[in-house]
């Protein structure tokens, strides 16, 4: 077959894409650091023509120009998977809405219950055998470019070509039609966060739980990165990775040699993941690296799957943890801050790993813009405050003043465990709240 030529038919303008949604109409518009910004653009210069566009993405970059033109939202409806800074600021304006879910039935969901009625998919440069790579978003990519009615690829040359796995690519026989890029921009680079003497303690906690040959799952922020610092200093080796979100800490430990992936039992030297976002040294360090298998989440993220490789160790942030064990890592007294994600899933497919340890690490307190310090610690979660992770399936605590695993305890011992985690300057009120909420013993010691 000349792929050629079939790329030359294909070949139309963001405009003509654009003109393919109607009123009403579901759109898919990539994930991630992936946006369609041709096609973003063109559907924007649409707005007066169109009502009730609802559109799916996941943790913006920035802010789309449908949005920027649709103040009122009369236009164009945008719903997020995955809140970021800028899905905040925008949900704070009524311009943006959370999609609830477990990352790994992502698929099911595509197929059994969603409608995607044009699809804005961004992709490599097509290769010789005729594919497009989904490059740093496999996520759900090949779940919505299936179930859409008309697919639409817009190729940026500038992205990294991202190996499987599974699922990385979609060939030009399944595509309908074709965007090239108009700017080829850059992938958005995260900025770095610099660990605060908070983080470096935690960080310092979370190694003593890990071993030669952990398989590992690192979230984004000031604190993975710390893990990943100190595992460069460490006499760790061996260290495997099946991780949701790959970022620029895993190419630190790989470059270091800490990273082989040579004891894990499926998926042997790779470094597995579904998305990744960083900066330029984790893109580069991607571009066609074999060491890298990119997989579509519902591998990627199926505790079952996770829990197939001994020794996982998952480290995941936390808004709020409770006297019962209850973490929240989403959503604050009504507010969405992220979102579900992956956490849930790695807690689950650590703790069934063969001597896996699935961890929520926090600092003890948050200082809000008023000045005033709180606890993250609390007796109880405020109305609103999305429990992400239940009581029953939580595990291994840790904050800047340690370790503790829930696993088993009883509410006293967990309000005791809990309370020894937290900042001294919030424990005598925390323990006259365990007493009113009978968890506490006249038997409980503070450290």
């Amino acid at each position: 077959m000349n792929y050629s030529e079939e790329y030359k038919r294909k070949l139309i303008t963001a405009d003509q894409a654009a003109s393919l949604v109607k009123s009403g109409d579901w759109v898919q518009m990539g994930e991630f650091v992936q946006h369609p910004w041709d096609c973003d653009a063109a559907l924007a210069r649409r707005k007066n023509e169109l009502k009730d566009v609802k559109i799916r993405l996941t943790t913006l970059p920035t802010i789309p120009e449908v949005c920027k033109v649709d103040p009122e939202r009369e236009h164009f409806i945008v719903n997020d998977w995955h809140f970021s800074g800028v899905s905040r600021k925008l949900m704070d304006k009524n311009l943006c809405n959370y999609i609830p879910f477990t990352y790994h039935e992502a698929g099911v969901l595509y197929s059994d219950y969603l409608d995607v009625d044009v699809s804005f998919q961004p992709v490599a440069p097509m290769d010789k055998n005729g594919y497009f790579n989904f490059s740093t978003s496999n996520s759900m990519a090949s779940y919505s470019t299936k179930k859409t009615k008309i697919l639409v690829v817009e190729v940026n040359e500038s992205v990294p070509v991202c190996l499987g796995g599974s699922g990385e690519a979609i060939h030009i026989s399944n595509v309908d039609y074709i965007v090239e890029s108009s700017t080829n921009p850059k992938l958005a680079n995260l900025p770095s966060q610099a660990p605060t003497e908070v983080d470096k303690k935690i960080a310092e906690y979370v190694m003593k739980e890990m071993s030669d040959g952990a398989c590992l799952q690192l979230g984004i922020g000031a604190m993975p990165n710390t893990v990943g610092s100190l595992i460069v200093d460490s006499d760790l080796k061996d260290l495997g990775v099946h991780t949701e979100m790959l970022v620029d800490s895993f190419v630190d430990m790989y470059e270091a040699g800490k990273i082989t992936g040579l004891r894990k039992n499926i998926d042997v030297g790779k470094m597995v993941y579904t998305f990744a976002m960083g900066t330029d040294k984790l893109y580069n360090f991607l571009d066609h690296n074999p060491a890298c298998a990119s997989y579509p989440v519902d591998y990627c993220n199926d505790p079952y799957i996770i829990s197939k490789n001994d020794n996982v160790v998952a480290i995941n942030n936390a808004l709020e943890v409770d006297l019962y064990g209850q973490v929240a890592s989403e959503a604050s007294a009504g507010r969405q801050i992220s979102g579900t994600g992956g956490q849930l899933d790695y807690i689950i497919g650590a703790f069934r790993s063969k001597g896996g340890k699935p961890i929520i690490a926090l600092s003890s307190t948050v200082t809000k813009p008023d000045g005033t310090m709180v606890s993250r610690l609390t007796p109880a979660l405020s109305p609103g405050t999305i429990v992400t992770v239940p009581r029953s399936i939580a595990a291994y605590i840790i904050t800047e003043y340690g370790s503790f695993n829930l696993k088993g305890k009883t509410t006293w011992e967990r309000a005791e465990g809990l309370i020894n985690l937290a900042h001294p300057d919030f424990r005598d009120e925390l323990i006259k709240e365990a007493d009113r909420m009978k968890i506490w013993l006249r038997t409980n010691k503070i450290a």
